[in-house]
């Protein structure tokens, strides 16, 4: 048995204990295992007639390769948001021809190169791990006739089908140690407080975060919030504590009610911008609000940094032995997942058929812009 593997979309602390354990797996059955850098920009970039001839786009992975990178983060196999089905022409490399027109002008679908790089090189079961748009892409493979597995990965904890994906524990346990370290500048200086963090259109992250670290106001992507509110509730969080702060956690892809969420730059290859801002917009909007001085940090990609705690270690290293096992025992097509507190299976396209959000009837107080628990008996861990 051949086996490939990728890592696609941003990275997460984690991945580099799913990889190893998907290789060490392989190898106790005398399996091979061929990685492809880059994500989706791997087999695109490898030529389907002479793969030899684009060494740079995929090498092997063996157990003395990978024995000690569950240490660290990231990914060694490097990743990126390439999307074959949705590429610029004019960035395809020249031995890409199985292509078809797209219907946004100067776009192609190379799903047909991709499946030709599989086929030539002997590639029997590609895992991908990922977020919605890798796995997305993997599913359709495997309805083209490439069998893929899935495993998901995120800190945003939003892949439909799974109460946790890869990365959100590690996010959790540093977004919370960083909030509490910054405390003591805002207790010092007499300030507001305003934490950004990832979260596109899930606010899983800034939810969680702003639960465990007991934060005054937490502002989620789900529910636009109005800042004479916000500000009339942080000055009086301000003025109950005894050290004259308060602290409000912000969603990244949180808005001002009757504004735009703010984003930059182009759209990647899926039709997502940057986004990033909020927590600027946040702290100008309340200073004039209140006259309150401000202390702003985005967290961003410190969260993304550095080794994965103990959970990530295990769910990571779990589904990586999982999917092979599973292979092993000739099943393809799947997505590994944890429902109701177990490890289990959903179909590899399940990420399509839905969304995840915040529950705010059950999570949220959306006047008070705060996380309110209305049930713990029933809940997930995670509390998804």
């Amino acid at each position: 048995m051949h086996l490939g593997i990728l890592t696609g979309g941003g990275d997460v602390p984690g991945l580099n204990s799913a990889i190893k354990a998907v290789v060490n797996e392989a190898f106790a059955r005398g399996w091979t295992v061929t990685a492809f850098r880059r994500g989706w920009s791997g087999p695109l970039e490898t030529d389907a007639t002479d793969p030899q001839a684009t060494p740079d786009s995929h090498f092997s992975l063996t157990p003395t390769f990978v024995r000690s990178i569950n240490r660290s983060g990231g990914t060694i196999l490097h990743s990126s948001r390439t999307n074959p089905s949705r590429t610029k022409k004019a960035a395809l490399p020249p031995h890409v021809t199985r292509i078809v027109e797209h219907s946004d002008a100067g776009y192609v679908d190379a799903t047909g190169h991709v499946l030709a790089v599989i086929e030539k090189m002997k590639v029997d079961v590609l895992i991908a791990i990922g977020g919605d748009d890798t796995l997305s892409y993997a599913a359709r493979l495997h309805e083209e006739g490439a069998p893929t597995m899935c495993i998901p990965k995120t800190m945003d904890n939003d892949v439909f089908g799974t109460d946790y994906c890869i990365g959100f524990s590690t996010c959790n346990t540093r977004s919370v140690e960083m909030i509490h370290r910054l405390r003591t500048a805002a207790g010092s200086h007499e300030r507001f407080l305003i934490v950004e963090m990832f979260g596109r259109n899930c606010g899983m992250t800034a939810l969680a975060a702003g639960f465990l670290s007991d934060a005054d106001r937490t502002l989620i992507a789900e529910v636009p919030f109005d800042l004479e509110r916000l500000g009339e509730l942080m000055t009086r969080d301000r003025n109950a504590n005894p050290s004259n702060y308060a602290v409000c956690v912000v969603s990244e892809g949180a808005m001002v009610a009757g504004e735009d969420i703010i984003e930059k730059g182009e759209a990647d290859a899926y039709g997502h911008k940057k986004l990033g801002g909020i927590g600027e917009r946040v702290g100008v909007g309340l200073k004039e609000v209140t006259g309150t001085d401000m202390m702003i940090q985005n967290l961003g990609y410190l969260l993304r940094s550095g080794p994965p705690d103990a959970v990530d270690l295990t769910v990571a290293k779990n589904f990586g032995t999982m999917a092979v096992q599973l292979i092993a025992d000739g099943k393809t097509g799947l997505m590994m997942a944890i429902n109701d507190g177990h490890y289990a299976t959903r179909p590899a396209n399940i990420s399509t058929q839905g969304i995840l959000r915040v529950n705010v009837d059950a999570m949220y107080d959306a006047e008070n812009y705060r996380p309110t628990i209305s049930s713990v008996l029933g809940s997930t861990m995670y509390l998804r």
